[in-house]
């Protein structure tokens, strides 16, 4: 058993190698603040800081593992250049690098990535970068990265499942030790491929042992907890791609048996609240964070009672978000705190019916916000999709009650997934 457990340590990023990274990365990255949120701390009764990675240079941690892996790669091995698939931020970290070091770069990158994150990665790369956006999802994109590789006799630098990179996002961990004069209870961690909380929660195994590490993954996208639940790597069918930088279908060889010894606890967080998260921080602090760098905060909601009282530190990952995708994130929350609900109503086909509707089902409050409706001329009633927003979830009921009383007979959509993503 001793045996098993040095065997399993041998994986652990050491201290001193995640030392080193940072001494490479002196004048590459930023040293990011650790920064109490007085909002946050009220909410919650406890005393909650955030790891602000949102304001590095490339706008999250990335550049870290990206820049640490390739610094210490042979020149032969660079001037052969270098090859990556990201949804966006691990794309920006190694463009960086390939504009500092002078090394030619391809990246790949999937379908749905924001035009914001494309831009920036050539903005970053310059002449150094070619983006090639191909697949549907980071796997996909992953895999027509390592052919490219294969065939041109790249090197392949892995989003998440190296060692350098590991030891390059574990500077993170010396950062909030070092910036830290209380003992820290718990610390969440985003969790996409587990790069991130691989080299940081190593990192604080070692040099502040009582300290909880949460790992946080998206409720659309749970690779790692699947995979920690049921001891062994699992691939997902389908995820949920709306967090993207924390969406794969399955995390690292290697991050996998790190977090597995490293992790105390995985929570899943449903994609509304990430949103809410997301809405909250921007209207109350004036942060502006992408759904993974929402992770964080957002599974706060999730361990109120625990963390009373306690020195909590959320590492907010990134904020390389894309503005058209505002009005998704106001729906997303919206539809997660109750306030948003969308029905098939029969309308009787004569008139007044709608009028009735409006006067007698709608409360004072609430609105439609949605309304698509085809009159059949040779049945007795018509179909109509309807939105309605609601101020309060606790006036749901009084507004299904309304409904039944008045004789109007709908389907409720929010609850049938399948027929909900199609017609919404």
């Amino acid at each position: 058993m001793l045996l098993e457990k040095k065997h399993v340590l041998e994986f652990l990023p050491k201290v001193e190698n995640i030392r080193a990274a940072r001494e490479r990365l002196k004048g590459v990255v930023t040293h990011t603040p650790l920064m109490e949120d007085v909002n946050l701390s009220n909410r919650y009764g406890a005393h909650i800081f955030l790891k602000r990675e949102d304001l590095q240079v490339v706008r999250s941690y990335k550049i870290r593992g990206a820049y640490n892996k390739m610094s210490t790669m042979k020149l032969q091995d660079l001037d052969r250049g270098v090859v990556c698939a990201s949804a966006g931020n691990h794309a920006q970290g190694v463009a960086y690098s390939c504009q500092k070091l002078g090394v030619k770069g391809t990246i790949f990158m999937p379908n749905p990535t924001s035009k914001q994150k494309v831009n920036q990665v050539r903005m970053f790369g310059k002449e150094q970068v070619e983006v090639v956006i191909i697949g549907d999802t980071f796997d996909d994109s992953y895999a027509e990265a390592l052919s490219f590789a294969d065939k041109h006799n790249a090197s392949f630098i892995h989003p998440f499942d190296d060692p350098m990179v590991i030891e390059g996002q574990g500077t993170v961990g010396l950062e909030i030790l070092e910036d830290t004069v209380t003992p820290i209870d718990f610390l969440f961690i985003p969790i996409g491929g587990g790069g991130l909380a691989s080299g940081v929660a190593s990192l604080f195994k070692q040099l502040s042992p009582q300290t909880k590490i949460i790992g946080v993954e998206p409720l659309g996208a749970p690779a790692m907890k699947e995979s920690l639940d049921q001891g062994q790597l699992v691939t997902l069918e389908k995820i949920d791609k709306f967090v993207d930088g924390a969406a794969v279908k399955r995390v690292g060889d290697l991050t996998f048996q790190i977090c597995k010894e490293v992790v105390d606890d995985m929570v899943l967080v449903p994609e509304g609240a990430v949103c809410s998260t997301i809405l909250k921080l921007y209207n109350e602090e004036a942060i502006v964070v992408e759904p993974a760098g929402a992770l964080s905060i957002a599974a706060l909601r999730y361990y109120q009672q625990q963390i009373k009282g306690k020195h909590v530190v959320c590492v907010v990952s990134g904020n390389n978000n894309d503005i058209t995708r505002t009005e998704e994130i106001k729906e997303r929350s919206m539809l997660f705190e109750g306030l948003k609900h969308y029905f098939i109503v029969r309308f009787p086909q004569r008139a007044g019916a709608l009028r009735e509707f409006l006067e007698h089902v709608l409360g004072p409050h609430d609105d439609i916000t949605h309304f698509e409706y085809s009159k059949k001329t040779n049945r007795e009633e018509g179909p109509a999709l309807v939105g309605i927003e609601i101020q309060k979830p606790e006036n749901f009921e009084s507004l299904l009650e309304r409904m039944r009383e008045r004789k109007f007979a709908f389907k409720y959509l929010n609850e049938n997934r399948d027929l909900f993503q199609y017609l919404i």
